[in-house]
Formats: structure tokens, sequence, C-alpha cells
């Protein structure tokens, strides 16, 4: 949202108060409030008729400082808020700073009124500093903080944060345009707009910059951001009403800003190493029954396409009936005993829900006898036609509701469920009355938390910690605590997965752990290129599912080449697990992504700032998925001796890399110095990693260690050897040092030298 004509003039029809003078501060021992005057107060009679604005800051963690900005106080709180986590720590408060660890917010110093001088207050320039380090992070100065008053009863409260130059911007949900958002007019709202334009599922009012700090504004509701674009040199955002709230987290680099960030808001549960494996989907559209489902299987097992989970879609359930969670009795006449066919093949199951009740579902009457739909004021229940006919929406602030939607996903999870799809939680009205009496502008966003926590609960509560996993489309601030993510309806088309990718990167941006994508596109029927190349860069993410719309996305439908390729893929990435899975503890110990944007991995090169078309796959490998039919791709590396994973070529960095892949590759990097574990298996995703590992070593340096389940092997060099020693379990394993000698090492030995 805009409030300014150009550089000098507001747009008509505002009236914008500025804070202009800090007149004095109040320090309670937690909270340093400041008072700032909407104009220069020089004497007494400067006081009458001259608004106050309140700035309170206070610090939740270390390295955090909440600053609330205020007009009018007395209005009644608004809910839902995002559950933000406190750490007690040493707080130090002055007349005009607060300190929180090594971050300092400073209100420009003034001298204000005293009691000997009551009749002259004096004060110098507004403004607003946040300091780390002796070094001014950003600030708010003169016109930054704005109290907004359209005129026809309309407020809004903006903040404007300086951006240094060069300074760039990333995070604020999963988005699809450009990587960083200098120069983008974004609002925090979730809508179902698909991949391909400015709406995103997944908003979160969160970015940091690469100067060392990130702002999460503490909003649930519509948040508008202006990211260098009606000002251009700071970042604006804004919210409705009287108050605005929001959180500086300083690093100083982008992983420390996301361990941060995600010790705020939530880390991400870990998922269940099954669900690392190849997803395959009945599309969404398509005719399918348990025949198709068996056909489907028997083909991948025969050609050697290692499945983890089969997924239902929608029509699982009779059309015109969604959500009722029960089986369409006309093509599947025996739901139990086919999934337990399934598992009996070593398969989970995946079914496809969402929280919309249509009116011929029997979910419906039961919800209105017993108040579990959401409603408008006049007592009636909200329904709209689109989707389903007559939907109506389940009210998750009435704890009722809850119990009696989880009840149904509990029979389905007794049944042998072992996963949802919960897709949708987009399209939540704002004209209706919530059972907790939520602000429905707030719960707009907030929906999405409710829901999707609801039924990560039910897994959990049935499968255990570390047994539970969504395949989930909608998501607000903590929404990252129920993974998995994937990144809704996309296209077949090389430019649709170009902007898949960046909307996961967006998302990663935005302390989310686990993301995915439909490989093939969903939209359309990919061509066989498309496909191929899709597939490497899906088995390379953290998750992997083969899914669309009207056609399936079985390989041989498209070429025997398509098998081919989706064999090596998947077998890769199934070797790679005891990798992975220890990239899956980080998101879920320190929340950092596993697909990691370069700037989070090499903060300190200019050269990452915009990259958007490769990533970091875990802390050690750089992939660049290849975005032609010819192969054709140009791809940056960082300084090092970097190694490609397949061949072992060394690829001195840094400078960019231009290269032709086939269908059954695509450049994958080992970073200089890395130990990578790769496992013995290519069957499956879910074994003892343990178990006959391979450490391979890539240029070893002086010192590292890597864990694999709960052993870590410890690499040290001496002079022109290398001593590998493990602290773990008893069972065979082998090292190898990457174009050099290799050993291996039977489950007696607990240590191992090699010459370089």
């Amino acid at each position: 949202m805009k409030f300014t004509d150009g550089f000098w003039l507001k747009r008509a029809g505002l009236t914008v108060l500025h804070p202009a003078q800090l007149h004095d501060t109040e320090n309670d021992g937690a909270t340093l409030t400041a008072y700032a005057a909407a104009k220069k107060v020089n004497s007494r009679s400067d006081t009458l008729d001259a608004p106050i604005i309140t700035i309170r800051a206070e610090a939740p963690a270390p390295d955090v400082i909440r600053v609330t900005i205020g007009h009018f106080l007395g209005g009644v709180p608004k809910g839902p808020n995002f559950a933000l986590n406190s750490e007690d720590h040493p707080v130090s408060i002055s007349e005009n700073e607060i300190t929180s660890g090594s971050l300092t917010a400073r209100f420009r110093a003034s001298q204000a009124a005293s009691p000997q001088n009551p009749g002259e207050v004096k004060g110098g320039e507004w403004g607003l500093d946040f300091i780390a380090d002796g070094k001014r992070l950003t600030g708010s100065g003169w016109k930054g903080m704005g109290i907004v008053d359209t005129g026809d009863g309309a407020h809004y409260v903006h903040e404007q944060l300086d951006l240094g130059v060069g300074e760039a911007v990333y995070g604020l949900g999963e988005r699809f345009g450009p990587f960083v958002k200098n120069g983008q007019s974004i609002d925090i709202w979730n809508e179902d707009g698909g991949t391909s334009s400015e709406q995103a599922y997944k908003n979160v009012p969160f970015y940091f910059t690469n100067h060392g700090y990130g702002v999460l504004v503490d909003n649930p509701g519509r948040v508008s951001f202006e990211v260098a674009s009606e000002m251009v040199s700071r970042t604006q955002f804004s919210v409705a009403g009287q108050t605005l709230s929001y959180v500086v987290i300083y690093g100083p680099t982008p992983a420390d800003i996301l361990r941060k960030y995600t010790a705020l808001t939530g880390r991400a549960a870990l998922p269940p190493a099954w669900s690392f494996g190849l997803w395959l989907s009945t599309s969404f559209t398509t005719p399918y029954d348990e025949e198709t489902v068996t056909q489907f299987v028997d083909g991948m097992a025969s050609r050697d396409l290692p499945l983890s989970v089969f997924h239902f879609d929608t029509f699982w359930m009779r059309e015109f009936h969604w959500c009722d969670f029960e089986w369409d009795p006309r093509i599947f006449p025996d739901p139990p005993g086919m999934l337990k066919r399934l598992h009996d093949r070593g398969l989970r199951t995946c079914l496809w829900i969402n929280p919309y009740i249509a009116q011929r579902s029997s979910m419906f009457a039961e919800g209105l006898e017993n108040g579990y739909l959401v409603r408008l004021e006049n007592g009636d229940v909200w329904q709209w036609d689109r989707w389903q006919a007559g939907m109506a929406l389940v009210d998750f602030t009435n704890p009722a509701a809850r119990e009696w939607y989880a009840g149904k996903l509990r029979a389905l999870v007794d049944m042998g469920v072992d996963a949802f799809k919960s897709d949708f939680g987009e399209r939540i009205p704002t004209e209706v009355v919530w059972h907790d009496g939520s602000d429905p502008e707030r719960m707009h966003n907030y929906y999405t938390q409710l829901y999707n926590q609801v039924v990560f609960d039910v897994l959990r509560e049935a499968r255990g910690e570390g047994e539970a996993v969504l395949f989930a489309r909608s998501a607000t601030v903590g929404g990252q605590q129920f993974p998995v993510h994937w990144g809704g309806d996309n296209s077949a088309t090389y430019e649709s997965m170009a902007e898949s990718l960046r909307g996961g990167l967006s998302l990663m941006s935005s302390g989310f752990g686990f993301w995915s994508h439909d490989i093939g596109g969903f939209e359309g029927r990919p061509d066989p290129a498309v496909f191929k190349r899709w597939i490497a860069f899906g088995l390379l993410s953290s998750h992997s599912r083969l899914h669309g719309n009207h056609s399936y996305r079985v390989p041989w439908l498209f070429d025997e080449e398509s098998v081919e390729v989706l064999r090596k893929f998947t077998h890769l990435k199934y070797s790679l697990m005891p990798y992975l899975f220890e990239a899956a503890r980080q998101a879920h110990e320190d929340g950092l992504p596993v697909m990691r944007p370069m700037v989070v991995g090499f903060p300190e090169d200019p050269a990452v700032t915009h990259l958007d078309r490769q990533y970091l796959l875990g802390s050690d490998l750089l992939v660049a998925p290849v975005f032609s039919e010819a192969g054709d791709v140009t791809y940056y590396v960082p300084a090092g001796r970097w190694t490609r994973f397949e061949t072992g070529e060394v690829v001195e960095g840094p400078g960019w890399v231009a290269e032709t892949h086939g269908f059954d590759s695509a450049p994958l990097l080992v970073r200089p110095g890395a130990v990578l574990p790769v496992g013995s298996r290519t069957d499956r995703p879910d074994y003892d990693y343990r178990d006959g590992i391979t450490l391979r070593l890539f240029e070893p340096l002086t010192r590292t260690s890597v864990r694999v389940g709960e052993t870590t092997f410890t690499v040290t060099r001496e002079g022109d050897s290398v001593r590998v020693a493990r602290d773990g379990a008893a069972l065979p394993w082998r090292v190898e040092i990457v174009g050099g000698a290799s050993a291996d090492m039977p489950a007696a030995e607990s240590s191992a030298t090699l010459d370089i």
C-alpha cells in the first residue's frame, strides 16, 4: 500500500502523523517506552493539540528486539496472534536505548523538558537506529513511522526501515516472482493463485537482507510491503488499525538470522525417513480405481523404480462430497484391504483432504447441527458454490469442531493411512464470525495454521514423534512446524519449473525447512523433455512427488528414457539419504533449510546475491537444474576446488560454468573439504544408514566431523595423511578419498588412516 505522491506529497485525502521529536522515555526494567511528539515542542503551549506517538521496545530473546508503534491505544485487543517464543536473558536499558545480546535499538538522543525548566523542551532530529557490534544495520528516520487517517474512517500504521547501497531483501513467503524482493509491492494475503501470478499460497511477513538482519511484522492479517518501491531506499510495511508491531533479528549471517527466527516462531518437526522417498499420485481428475493403483505400483516395481508413498488424490471420495472422508464405494469397495495390500508391498499411503465441507457431505448436517461451521453475522452458515457445491468451512477456532474434524481423520489413520495432503486453506472469507471472536481479517491468513496443526497432531499422536508428515499447500508464520509443504499448481513448462524453484527458495528464506513441487508440472501434460529435466530437479529436492492434473505421471507414458532417468535419480537420492537426513536434522534442530539459497551458504560472495536457478542441497552439495531440452546450463561456482559428484572432476571457483547435460545428468558439485556420507542401499530411503556407509572425502582440509544417525565420524588431516575415527555402532564402513586411496573397514575397526 502506498501513501505518498512522489517524494514530497501525500496521496489525496490522507492525513499522516510522523514522529517529529522524542519527548521523553520510560523504563520499567523490561521495556523501554518512548513518547514522540508529532510536531516540534519548544514550549508548554506546543503540547496542546499535539498528538503523541508511543513506541515500545522490548527484547524477547538475545539479538532480538520487538518494536510496537501506537497512536490511540484504547482499542479492544484482536486475535489471533502468532505464537512467538521468548527466552530469559540479560537486557540492558538506558534512557534512550535497549540492548539484547549484540543488538541495540537506540532512539536518537534529545533534550526534553526538566522540572527546573518545564517551559523549555528541546529535541533533535527524530530517529530510531538498530546497531549491532558497533555498526548501524538499519533504522527508521524522518517520516519513517506514520499514523495514517484516510478521511473515511480507516486508519493505518506504517514503518520504513532504511536500505543501504547494494542491500537485497529476501523472503516474504513462497513467492514465484523475482527472488530478490527489491522493487516489489507485496501484500501478505493467502490466495489460491497458482505459481504463475503475484499471489501466494504461503505468505509470511518476514524478510532478511544481506546486511545482517531480519524483520518479522507481528501481525497475521494483511501486511502491505513496499520493498524499495514507494521509497526506493527503504522497506515499508503497513497494517490497518492504530498499532503496528515488528521484530528485528540480528544475524549477522543469513543462516544466523534463520536460526534465531525459527527459534522465535518454531522449528520444523523431523519428517520420517520414508517421506524422503519417491511419491506417486493418482493425479487429480484422471480416472482411477484399485486396479489402476495396482498397475502403477506393479509397473514401478518391475522397472526398478522404488516407490515410497502412494498418494490418492481428491476422487478417493465421491464427487460433490468433499470432504466427507468416506471412500467412494463404487471404485474402492475394500479400502482397508487395499491399504493393507499396499503396506504389505512396503508402501506408505497418503490421502488428499481439505477443510471445506460440501453441502452433500454427511459432515455438513453434523457441522450445521453442532455449530462446527463458520457463520455469518446473521447466524447463517457461510456457503458458496466455488470448488464444491454449497460448501462450508470448518471453524477451527471451536475446540469441539477441531476434535470433530480430527476424529474423522483418526478413523482413516486407524484404517491404515500414513499421511495427509492438507490442500487449500487459502480461500478464507472475511465477512464471517468466528467461534472464539477472532478478527476475520487476521484469521484469513492464520486459518491455515489451525488447520494444518489439527491434521499434523492427529498423525503425530497416532504414529509417534518423527513419524508425522503432511503435504500442505498453505501456510503462515510458524507453519514450518508442520512439514512438508509443496509449491502448488504449477504448469508443465520450463518457465514454470524455474518459477517453482524461485518460490521454493523464497520459502526457504522464510524459515521453512522442507519443500516439494509437482514433478513435470501440474497443469498440462509435459513434453518428455520437460518431464525428464524436472525429474532431476525433483529428486534433488527435499521431497519428491510425481503428480498432475488431467494426466498421469508414471514415466513409461512419456518414453523409455524417462524410466531410465527416474531410476537413476531415485537411486541417487536413496544413496544420499545419510547425508540428506542429517540435513533434515539440521532443519529440525537449527532451523536451516534442506534446500538453501546460495546467499545463505555464501553471504560474503557478492556474485550470489541474485542467484535463483541453483541452490545448495544441505551444506555441501550444489545443484543447478537444467531448464532446457538441449541441456545447456550456466551456473556459478563459489571459491575453491569443487568436485563433480559423479565423475570426480575438479571445478575451480570462483567463476561461471557453462556446459551441456544429457537427460541423465545435472550439475551436482561437492563443496571443498566436505565429508559426504553415502549409503549402501538404493531400493528405499529408510534403512540403517550406518551399515555399509561410505565416507567420501573431498579435498580434505584440517578437521571436520559428520553425523550418521547416532554415529559420529571425525576426519583429521595430519600432513599427507587423513585419519578417520568412528564413535558409535560397530558396523562395516568404508573410507574413500575421492581421486585417491580407499579402505574397507570391518565393523570391529573404529579408525582408519589413509595417505593422500
